[in-house]
């Protein structure tokens, strides 16, 4: 039986051991390295991060605005509720004044044995006294019921500012939570963007911030615009189209005083920061700037793109004049303030400063005339 049974191999030792455990090594990293190397993420191009750049900053400016309107609307409901709150603490001090006349008038009554004064009045011999406690009494009847009216109608109106005053809080809370959740959406989107631009070598973000400062105007244009010539109208405007910017030819000059003053206060802003959500002084967002740049010349606008699109006069693309504001994409979502030329200044995106640029960098959505 034993001459039938398969002899054991021994084992590998010595140098043809340690070749055939180097030689499995190899193989399975190879193996390893191709496996890998067959399922890696292609390296997105500079191109390609650009474009995923600029839609996140596309998409981080619409929720900015919508994180302005909701900021607005709590603002607005935080305003009312204070209001209500005071309105409700006055009429309470009011309420206490009345019920300290009241308990005072009781004291009396106590003090002078509390007999109803008809009867304390027919229980006086002298005529002229009588007639006279006859007027006191009556005066201080209407005194009392004019003090028991006015804790009524303070009470009554305490419990209406109570009720107000919970709806006003119920509906702050709920713009708080807007605000909070679009918050998260704007910071959640740069997040996203900066990410995508730390993956770029040097060369490669050059590259990038060189093709951004392109497609938004050269710093040169911007740094000439704070030298332009006053308008007739007093107000700041470049004499000449840019040649460079492919927009249109429109007017030059200001329309109005107001506009021109407009354009200057914009003028002024040039090479301040992006910052989401900001109306200055320091740093602007592309609504935020308008909305100031309009505020310094007396008009108040409201806080978003979707609402100042609708605080003046629509005008169509042939009638721009410097003043005007313009707007871009289908939502809305992005407002220049045309100076002229083809040309408007605004507040583009983060990391890149209020400048001028031609305005067919973006896809045009409408204009409207303000003053």
């Amino acid at each position: 039986m034993a001459a039938h049974r398969k002899p054991k191999q021994p084992p590998l030792g010595g140098q043809a051991g340690r070749t055939a455990v180097t030689l499995a090594l190899a193989s399975a990293a190879t193996a390893t390295l191709f496996e890998g190397s067959g399922h890696a993420d292609p390296r997105p191009t500079t191109a390609q991060v650009k474009e995923k750049v600029d839609r996140l900053y596309e998409e981080a400016e619409v929720a900015t605005e919508r994180y302005n309107g909701a900021k607005e609307k709590a603002d607005e409901a935080r305003a009312a509720f204070d209001r209500l709150r005071d309105e409700a603490a006055r009429r309470t001090q009011r309420l206490n004044t009345a019920r300290d006349g009241l308990g005072a008038m009781a004291a009396a009554q106590y003090r002078s044995g509390g007999l109803d004064p008809a009867v304390q009045l027919a229980l006086t011999s002298d005529p002229d006294e009588y007639l006279e406690r006859a007027a006191l009494a009556e005066k201080a009847g209407d005194r009392q019921a004019a003090a028991v009216g006015l804790v009524r109608r303070e009470l009554a109106a305490i419990r209406r500012l109570r009720g107000e005053s919970t709806g006003r809080l119920d509906a702050l809370r709920g713009h708080e939570t807007e605000l909070r959740r679009q918050r998260a959406a704007v910071l959640g989107k740069l997040r996203e963007a900066r990410t995508l631009l730390a993956r770029l070598t040097a060369e490669e973000r050059a590259r990038y911030e060189a093709a951004a400062a392109g497609r938004n105007g050269s710093g040169t244009s911007a740094a000439n615009a704070r030298t332009a010539p006053t308008t007739a109208s007093g107000g700041t405007a470049t004499t000449r189209a840019d040649r460079s910017s492919g927009g249109d030819r429109g007017p030059v000059t200001a329309p109005n005083a107001r506009a021109a003053q407009a354009v200057s206060f914009a003028h002024a802003q040039l090479g301040k920061p992006y910052v989401w959500g900001a109306t200055g002084p320091s740093a602007y967002d592309c609504s935020g700037l308008t909305q100031a740049a309009w505020r310094a010349a007396g008009i108040s606008l409201p806080r978003t793109t979707y609402t100042q699109i609708n605080a003046g006069r629509r005008v169509s693309r042939a009638q721009l004049a410097p003043g005007d504001l313009i707007f871009f994409y289908s939502g809305i979502s992005h407002v220049g303030l045309y100076i002229g030329g083809g040309r408007m200044i605004h507040a583009p995106r983060p990391g890149a400063p209020i400048r001028i640029a031609p305005i067919d960098e973006m896809p045009f959505a409408g204009a409207t005339r303000v003053g």
